[in-house]
């Protein structure tokens, strides 16, 4: 009789997002005059930018052609691609990578979940609470060991480095949901923290692009040491609009290493790049060439311009959220909005009300983890003038509850 993995069983019934779906499902059912506003998933609603999509049509019309058409590509993605990235994203910030240290993917969701493939049920996993639910959810069905570091105000939102040593660490900044961002010194005693904890780093940077504050770094690489103790991961998906597209790379340094019980060094970039081969045949050849066209010219222009819009209606909830006086953080150098709830009430209490009352979705703190209750999330990725309705109905909501 085949066995299962039990660690299966140990997850929450419905994934967070699916949970959110069948709520609005169901009022959206008993409603249908509702003018609902979804300020929960953070899908982008921008279009793909000119450079990409001229990018994409050329790529299409070569695989029309015999001559010129692409079939299985590396598994670890094209050359053309990854030397973009290296000299685009980390060259320019003095950050001497390689292209063999980059490994395209179809996204950061993917990676971040599949990265545990690498290590043993036995590692003890600190992971950042509030947080992105893959990161535990991926490491309960592993059935390692998870060890919670608070995130909250008391901390700037950044976490308290621990006081036991911890094999694994997940980190994400800017921060989803909070839209915290973490200092160079902050990073730097992470960092720290690794090194003499033999510990590996999981460092989410798949909202970089929305910092705005030059002394914010865009990669945990800017820190000295870390390309001996982190794996880095970023994505086109909200960047450049490919949530459908479906693109993005894992940074796995060739200085990383872990040490066997008999003292033999292992790389994770070998060990990576043989995961990879045998489990993934790479993201199309027409997503790699639209994300390589994010780094021309044109398309810097292009997409920092949908960034900025992005910015411009963060900024219009934070101040919302401030006039409905909510205690808030995020929207300055992040698309999300981290509010507390109105009078204390409990975060999926407070979903529910808006949803039924006002017609707006947000995502409930407490589907981030404990730390998350009292606390919700807004993103800044709807249309913005849906976004200024949605605003004006949860200050209107809010009142009522004074």
């Amino acid at each position: 009789m085949a066995k299962i993995n039990t660690n299966f069983l140990n997850l929450q019934n419905r994934y967070l997002f699916s949970e959110i779906a069948s709520r609005v499902n169901t009022y959206a059912a008993a409603n249908p005059a509702a003018d609902i506003i979804r300020m929960g998933i953070g899908d982008v609603t921008l279009p793909l930018v000119p450079a990409v999509i001229e990018a994409m049509h050329k790529a299409v019309d070569e695989c029309a052609s015999a001559e010129t058409f692409h079939g299985y590509g590396p598994e670890h993605g094209y050359a053309f691609l990854r030397e973009a990235i290296c000299k685009g994203d980390y060259h320019s910030r003095s950050v001497m990578l390689s292209p063999d240290e980059i490994f395209i993917s179809d996204g950061a969701k993917s990676d971040t979940g599949n990265i545990g493939d690498l290590f043993a049920t036995c590692n003890k996993v600190g992971i950042t609470d509030p947080v992105y639910p893959v990161y535990v959810d991926t490491n309960v069905m592993g059935g390692k060991s998870i060890h919670f570091i608070p995130c909250g105000v008391e901390n700037g939102f950044m976490g308290d480095i621990p006081d036991t040593a911890l094999d694994i660490v997940y980190l994400c900044f800017p921060n989803n949901p909070t839209g915290a961002v973490a200092t160079r010194e902050k990073l730097a005693e992470w960092v720290n923290y690794a090194l003499a904890n033999n510990c590996i780093i999981m460092y989410d940077s798949a909202y970089e692009a929305f910092i705005r504050d030059a002394d914010i770094p865009h990669s945990i690489y800017e820190i000295p040491g870390a390309e001996r103790c982190a794996i880095e991961f970023r994505s086109f998906s909200k960047t450049a609009g490919f949530t459908g597209i479906r693109c993005g790379y894992t940074v796995v340094p060739k200085a990383l290493k872990c040490t066997l019980e008999d003292g033999t060094q292992v790389s994770l970039n070998a060990l990576w790049e043989r995961r990879q081969s045998c489990k993934f045949n790479g993201a199309s050849y027409i997503s790699q060439r639209a994300a390589e066209a994010v780094y021309t010219p044109e398309g810097r222009a292009q997409v920092k311009a949908s960034v900025d819009y992005y910015l411009g209606t963060a900024s219009i909830i934070r101040e919302g959220m401030q006039r409905a006086g909510l205690e808030c953080i995020g929207g300055q150098n992040a698309p999300y909005i981290w509010a507390r709830t109105p009078a204390g009430m409990p975060s999926w209490d407070f979903f529910d009300l808006l949803l039924n009352k006002a017609s707006v979705v947000v995502t409930p703190g407490a589907g981030f983890g404990q730390a998350g209750e009292g606390w919700f999330r807004l993103t800044a990725f709807a249309d913005r003038e849906r976004s200024r309705e949605a605003v004006e109905r949860i200050i209107a909501l809010v009142k009522t509850l004074k």
